[in-house]
């Protein structure tokens, strides 16, 4: 059986984030490796850190059911898009 939890390690004891089923009395072996705490931040922070990470043509946005479900684009190749 092999189980991977976090725990806290409070000064003196090892605490389980979650309930562990184990037996009691028993011999286990852990290993011990230091979990970097990441900061995960708000949704805009997660977005920011992915912004331009993707490959995709410049009108994707305008023109994303073409290039999701094929349909014909609604603006042609040489119009100009205004906002």
């Amino acid at each position: 059986m092999n189980k991977r939890v976090t725990v806290v390690f409070d000064g003196g004891v090892l605490r389980p984030d979650v309930p562990l089923d184990l037996a009691p009395n028993t011999r286990y072996v852990i290993t011990i490796q230091e979990l970097k705490e990441t900061s995960c931040g708000d949704a805009w922070d997660v977005l920011e850190a992915i912004a331009g990470t993707v490959d995709a043509p410049e009108d994707w946005s305008s023109e994303h059911d073409h290039y999701l479900c094929g349909t014909p684009k609604k603006t042609s190749e040489n119009s100009s898009i205004r906002f």
